[in-house]
């Protein structure tokens, strides 16, 4: 239940957070609430900030499944099904991604072929396959070789006019291997955030989900012990992370190695609190209406993107009752008020599929 409710959590920040960030910093308040404003909304460039962590986490919680869903299948069908089952859902999530920016409706070169869920998939795929075939010391292996290499291309191969070890926007190779190998649209303009080379450090968010998920699964240890063991892993991730973004900085949208580890350590220090208070502790109440949004993630983002939530909140709230909450309470408290009802509409919606078991499965 904790991966359930912690991935309702995240997605409950996907799929409100921005309306509630901005309208939170539009509030005549004090400091506490300008810098929770700022910490829902992301980085311009480098740095860190909880916003930041919203995507990474649910690569990461992709990889906790992974141990859950592919363990069973493989033990009771084999490798072969295992597989055929990760590259049919990769192939469909990816198709999803591509629907869900718009699909072919700017033409072939307004696709955008790498997005957030094409992201997804191909986490999903390359992980899932890795868990199938490889050892666990062969993963860690591989997660190590893929952050030390991808901090090697960007720090000593040199971008053609510019140099090596610059990551600035626009003069590192990850974007300027989107600007020269990636095509139709792109987020930024000549790159993109989810390009192709920050792909590979991203890898490495899922096969940390992976290491967490076979941990929880140990049954040599109690809940207690696979806790404490899930704290000592987030703290030191989150060491080594701050630390080598001293010279690699920490920047989301290239996906810097540093990044991925302070990411990651703060992903499994949520998925301990979350194991804690709710598998182990058996504390379980407050995050049921987690669990309405978890268990239909997908549902939930895709329909946040084909229905305009804060045109359907306004037909609650509307015009004259903003305009009363923005005199009578605070200004701007009306756009704060109408991305709470939209939160609660997702809220609503979930609850309504999970009470009648409906659930969107690739």
């Amino acid at each position: 239940m904790s991966l359930d409710a912690l991935r309702g959590f995240d997605m409950m920040w996907i799929v409100g957070a921005d309306a509630m960030g901005h309208a939170m910093s539009k509030l005549s308040a004090g400091p506490v609430v300008k810098t929770l404003a700022t910490q829902l909304d992301h980085v311009a460039w480098a740095g860190f900030r909880f916003y930041d962590m919203i995507f990474p986490l649910f690569v990461f919680m992709i990889g906790v499944a992974i141990t859950f869903s592919l363990g069973k299948l493989v033990a009771r069908e084999g490798q072969a099904v295992a597989v055929q089952r990760v590259l049919r859902r990769t192939a469909l999530l990816y198709l999803l991604g591509i629907f869900y920016y718009k699909g072919l409706t700017n033409g072939f070169e307004g696709i955008r072929w790498l997005g957030v869920l094409q992201r997804l998939a191909l986490c999903y795929g390359f992980t899932g396959l890795c868990y199938i075939f490889l050892k666990p010391r062969q993963m860690v292996g591989l997660a190590i070789g893929l952050l030390v290499g991808y901090w090697a291309l960007l720090t000593f191969v040199p971008v053609p006019g510019i140099g090596a070890g610059d990551y600035t926007e626009g003069r590192n190779l990850t974007n300027w291997f989107d600007k020269q190998f990636l095509p139709g649209f792109k987020w930024d303009g000549d790159h993109d955030p989810e390009g192709i080379l920050s792909t590979f450090p991203a890898f490495v968010s899922c096969l940390l989900g992976v290491f967490a998920g076979r941990l929880i699964q140990d049954p040599t240890r109690t809940g207690s012990q696979k806790t404490v063991a899930l704290v000592k892993w987030g703290v030191a991730a989150l060491a080594v992370g701050y630390l080598w973004s001293l010279q690699f900085p920490l920047i989301k949208k290239i996906w810097t190695s540093s990044f991925v580890l302070v990411a990651g350590g703060w992903s499994t220090l949520f998925l301990a609190v979350f194991y804690y208070v709710i598998d182990v502790r058996q504390i379980r109440a407050w995050a049921v209406p987690f669990t309405w949004i978890g268990s239909n993630a997908l549902t939930i983002y895709l329909i946040s993107n084909l229905v305009d939530f804060d045109a359907l909140s306004k037909r609650f709230v509307g015009k004259d009752i903003m305009n009363w909450l923005n005199t009578a309470v605070m200004p701007h408290f009306g756009e704060f008020v109408l991305a709470v009802v939209g939160l609660v509409l997702c809220f609503l919606i979930c609850r309504f599929l999970h009470k009648r078991q409906l659930f969107l499965r690739l």
